[in-house]
């Protein structure tokens, strides 16, 4: 069967790989080191944004923006380098990775916003870590730590959007993933395949609770109301025009607690 052609238009990707039969694909603290040193070195020679990244003990999830068809051609180096290094270390022969990394094109600002979050809060779902900058092998460790941000982080979206403000770079890090839009993320394609996500016979009864308000006190009541109902944030944050984070800050402002999804 011939292999799909990969989508090599301008914008954000979500890219993960993983070890051959899900080995362990970095060892030791050198090897973590490695692998960002490489993402940071060839991010310029193919025009390639790094937004986030973790690297865990068998796979890595990598969020990267890209301005031209240079999507395959960095990755390739990337993890051809990686895998060269790696087998020279540990005296092994052979493929090192599952097969050719897997990558979603990121549709909207609300899978780009949970992503992040997916992406900097993956250590935490499986209790390594207490909060995100305690790990060290993830973009949070920069971000909230004190550490000098590298180059190749400059013009990330955390970066660019929170300056170095470390107070507001941990409440959005900190925030509660959306979860109707994470069971979309998990399904990896239809990042791709639905650039309006929620179809759910719902949405129709959704809107009609926003007619006819004028008043933006009016408008904020209702959509706390909306979520406790069961609504997801992404679905009032679509129907309404707005982007998540600003529903999600309402709902936290009105319940004085952040939002759980």
């Amino acid at each position: 069967m011939p292999r799909k052609p990969r989508i090599k238009i301008a914008g954000y990707y979500h890219v993960i790989n993983r070890g051959v039969e899900q080995r362990v694909i970095f060892k030791e603290e050198e090897d973590y080191e490695k692998f960002e040193e490489l993402l940071c070195t060839y991010a310029p020679s193919y025009g390639v944004t790094i937004h986030n990244y973790c690297l865990m003990s068998n796979h890595y999830h990598l969020l990267i923006e890209i301005k031209e068809e240079t999507l395959s051609k960095y990755m390739r180096q990337i993890n051809m380098n990686y895998a060269i290094y790696f087998n020279k270390k540990y005296k092994r022969s052979g493929h090192l990775w599952q097969g050719r990394f897997k990558s979603w094109y990121v549709t909207d600002e609300a899978y780009l916003y949970t992503l992040i979050l997916y992406i900097e809060q993956n250590p935490l779902k499986v209790n390594m870590v207490k909060s995100v900058d305690e790990y060290p092998y993830s973009t949070a460790h920069y971000f909230l730590g004190e550490e000098i941000l590298p180059v190749c982080l400059k013009h990330s979206y955390i970066a660019e959007n929170h300056q170095n403000d470390k107070e507001s770079i941990r409440a959005f890090l900190s925030s509660q993933i959306d979860s109707s839009i994470l069971q979309e993320l998990k399904k990896g394609a239809s990042l791709v395949e639905a650039p309006n996500i929620d179809k759910k016979p719902n949405e129709e009864e959704l809107s009609l609770l926003f007619e006819n308000i004028t008043k933006i006190k009016e408008r904020n009541s209702r959509i706390v109301k909306a979520y406790e109902d069961g609504y997801s944030q992404h679905m009032i944050a679509k129907v309404l025009g707005l982007a998540q984070p600003t529903v999600n800050g309402i709902i936290k402002r009105i319940k004085g607690t952040i939002a759980i999804t």
